[in-house]
């Protein structure tokens, strides 16, 4: 059994409370953190499954002991678009994050067999998917799903029957490909090595052409089944009126096979059907792990999928509840969300408190703790006890779907720098072509019986994988660890550029700063009335998305504003309760000299004086501090006063600040910038700052929910740390360092291997091994760009005196 702590929990592991758990396993007492691990253990001992807790290498998840009911997964309406018939009953797949080892699986396996009414199951602790295939005729689906969920494993739908379907029927379609391609190699290399090792040309001559016909028979199906997507691609590549990798690849293996047999046919001097069936297992074998670093990038999809719950339990007017498909939910519905569930919608918390884990959205795997009327997410999970919520956002609407949807976008488009690489190959293989004719005349000339020998072994080790994949391998791997760390691209070319940038412009409210100002001091003129003074400033910034609005956000009894218009780098104005007003600084809202505070006004006199602070956000110094390491120039370009810039910018330690910066005059700044020939990001939190972010180099959208649908910035931060932006240029630089040590191995390595195979020193089969060589090298090379455990975040900096404007 494995080793246990004494202070955790003998089934999954966590701390124990004060008071654990007590159960009696094997007439030992034994300690659980709760009493759902504890019945969990007692239910394995009994189902004579014990053998779980020494086969794991890792402990089970936390079972809880809050009731979970999965009646409603019994419904023909929702479960309809995830089941499929099959002889007997129906068959669904579902998710589940709790499998950490191969033990889980097992243990999951043999408890659904055990369920009457089970017709078959099975558990995959690599993908994290369990297949059932059921009888509802003899056992209902939320009676298997709570055996699994009792066991700390709790399930979620997956993204449907049809898409489960396709998705395993592909990979196991490339792992028999390459099954079968590996079983022919080595058995074709068998009795090739008995020709090789025939040096004196003793072997009768049937016995010959037996290894012959042997091999021919265990070649074909690997050249014309395991690799037909090569020759797919040579179709596709022809009719295209293109030249590209599949057709080397395919030309390659169909002249190596085609004429090995014809000398088969004919009783030749020699065959290579060895260097055809190698060529196609090693490619597939790169290919697979080429694979495998695209689904490092693809995996933020599948965990969006499994965070998307299928039913919401609705509260009804009299206080009763409904268990309703998600699809049903409108906007203006409260929905009641179990300890442990996820969010069905976007909606605000109605309770006093509350917490939500949100590392899906955010990447911070440490729950948030919520009040009441604070933003809250579908997808996140609700921690500690239930919650309600009123719903504001639904379906498409949804940060989740917003974020799903930037995933997929970021994952369709093809980079430029990819692009590049395409038609580098392209023009490679035509030219390679040529120098095959050319080698193949040269041989016919000098020596005939080695002429195909040669050409196929230049066609071979020459094949241009590795310069086809060194950049796409590398950027599938870095899309990947800018999703896990919470950083999406919008744009296909933006990891590229941001590694040439020279220098980083922040906005300041919002983006350096946590975007919550607070009221500091008020002074009203000419015995105004202060709460009255509030009042109008509350009801001018309600609807206005700006950051500013939260200082006045406690206000009660606002009046109702109208014809409230922004003006960028100045304020807000508006007719509150007939009357016009402006909310900005003194030369806009009073029409005086600017002293930094944020006044109250009708543009020619101003009435109150509003001393506003902000807390610049807890990791910017550390941020700043790490972009510096980088060797890039910080400035910081804000609408605010200037002694207000001037201030936050020496807490930073940034000494290039410009104050009182509209849109334009940004934008301006960024230009001139760009005029000495410097490569410039910029970083905002993406509600008025869609010029400069559009006219920056390379453009990074601070978000917290707007900036999710910002579609000015190349790429937007999920996570609220910003160093998320220190991470993400130090990933852009590393991506580029390891796309030109690619670049530089794989034409390294053609121009070394052209001369080779050209004077006849390489044989087909060699050839094929050097070429997969290179191909896993350069992917392996990429594989190295995969996240690692990261920092905590740095300790929270001090408050800092400042002036908020519309201009931020």
């Amino acid at each position: 059994m494995n080793a246990q702590s004494d202070d955790a929990c003998f089934h999954c592991g966590e701390p124990l409370p004060l008071r654990p758990a007590i159960a009696t396993i094997d007439a030992a007492p034994q300690a659980f953190c709760c009493d759902g691990c504890a019945g969990a253990a007692q239910w394995i001992r009994d189902a004579d499954l014990g053998d779980y807790y020494t086969l794991r290498s890792a402990p089970a998840g936390q079972v809880g002991v809050e009731p979970v009911d999965f009646s409603t997964w019994d419904r023909d309406d929702l479960l309809h678009e995830y089941v499929r018939a099959v002889e007997g009953g129906r068959e669904v797949t579902v998710l589940t994050d709790g499998m950490r080892c191969a033990a889980c699986a097992w243990l999951i396996d043999r408890a659904l067999r055990r369920e009457a009414g089970v017709l078959d199951t099975s558990a995959n602790a690599i993908t994290g998917r369990i297949r059932i295939a059921w009888n509802p005729a003899q056992v209902a689906l939320s009676t298997l799903l709570q055996r699994v969920a009792a066991l700390g494993y709790r399930p979620y739908l997956s993204g449907g029957e049809a898409r489960e379907q396709a998705r395993r029927a592909e990979r196991n379609r490339r792992l028999l490909r390459l099954g079968l391609a590996g079983l022919g190699t080595m058995q074709a290399m068998m009795f090739a090595e008995a020709l090789y090792l025939d040096f004196n040309n003793e072997m009768p001559i049937a016995t010959r052409d037996f290894f012959r016909w042997v091999t021919l028979l265990v070649s074909t199906p690997v050249v014309f089944w395991a690799g037909w997507p090569f020759i797919a691609g040579m179709l596709r590549e022809l009719r295209g009126r293109r030249l590209g990798m599949d057709t080397l690849v395919a030309s390659a293996t169909l002249l190596a096979w085609g004429a090995s047999f014809i000398e088969t046919l004919r009783g030749g001097t020699h065959v290579w059907f060895d260097a055809a069936v190698m060529f196609v297992f090693f490619l597939l074998a790169a290919r697979m792990l080429e694979q495998r670093a695209r689904n490092i990038a693809s995996a933020q999809v599948d965990a969006l999928a499994r965070a998307r719950p299928v039913i919401a339990m609705r509260e009804l007017a009299d206080g009763s509840r409904e268990a309703v498909p998600v699809a049903a939910l409108r906007v203006g519905d409260v929905v009641r969300v179990a300890a442990g569930d996820a969010l069905p919608a976007d909606g605000r918390l109605l309770d006093d408190e509350a917490c939500f884990e949100e590392a899906l959205l955010t990447g911070e795997s440490t729950p948030v703790r919520k009040r009441a009327g604070a933003d809250v997410y579908a997808g996140t999970v609700c921690r500690e006890h239930p919650a309600r919520v009123h719903v504001r956002g639904v379906g498409a609407d949804t940060r989740l779907s917003q974020l799903a949807r930037l995933v997929e976008h970021a994952q369709e488009h093809r980079p430029p720098l990819a692009r590049l690489a395409d038609r580098i190959a392209g023009w490679f293989v035509l030219a390679l072509l040529l120098a095959a004719l050319l080698v193949w005349l040269g041989w016919r000339l000098h020596d005939p019986s080695r002429a195909l020998e040669v050409t196929l072994a230049l066609l071979v080790i020459s094949c241009p994988c590795a310069l086809s994949m060194s950049i796409p391998a590398a950027l599938a791997v870095a899309h990947g660890a800018l999703a896990r760390i919470g950083v999406l691209a919008l744009r296909p070319d933006a990891l590229e550029t941001l590694a040439d940038v020279t220098d980083v412009v922040f906005d300041k409210t919002g983006t350096l700063s946590d975007g919550r100002p607070r009221r500091a001091t008020l002074a009203t003129l000419d015995g105004f009335d202060p709460q009255a003074a509030l009042r109008i400033a509350a009801a001018l910034e309600r609807d206005s998305g700006h950051p500013l609005a939260h200082a006045f956000a406690d206000i009660e009894g606002a009046p109702q504003a109208s014809g409230v218009r922004a003006v960028p780098g100045a304020g807000i104005e508006g007719l509150v309760e007939g009357v016009a007003w402006r909310l900005g600084h003194a030369g806009f809202a009073r029409g005086g000299d600017d002293d930094g505070d944020l006044w109250l006004g009708d543009g020619q006199r101003g009435v109150a004086r509003f001393g506003v602070h902000e807390a610049a956000r807890p990791e910017a110094g550390e941020a700043i501090a790490a972009l510096r390491g980088l060797g890039l120039r910080i400035h910081l370009s804000s609408g605010d006063s200037a002694d207000a810039v001037a201030r936050f910018g020496r807490a930073l330690g940034i000494t290039d600040v410009h104050a009182r910066q509209a849109p334009e005059q940004k934008l301006a700044f960024v230009r001139a910038l760009q005029a000495q020939g410097r490569r410039v990001a910029m970083v905002g939190d993406g509600l008025n700052d869609a010029p400069v972010l559009a006219g920056a180099d390379v453009s990074l959208a601070v978000a917290d929910g707007a900036a999710l649908a910002q579609r000015a910035a190349d790429l937007v931060v999920t996570h609220p740390s910003l160093m998320r932006v220190a991470e993400s240029a130090a990933l852009a630089r590393r991506t580029r360092r390891i796309i030109r040590q690619n670049l530089a191995w794989a034409l390294g390595y053609n121009l070394l291997a052209l001369p080779l195979a050209a004077a006849g020193l390489v044989t087909p089969w060699l050839a094929a091994l050097g070429m997969a060589a290179s191909s896993l090298t350069v992917t392996i090379n990429a594989l190295r760009l995969a996240p690692r455990q990261r920092r905590p975040a740095a300790p929270a900096a001090a408050m800092i005196p400042a002036v908020p404007s519309a201009a931020d």
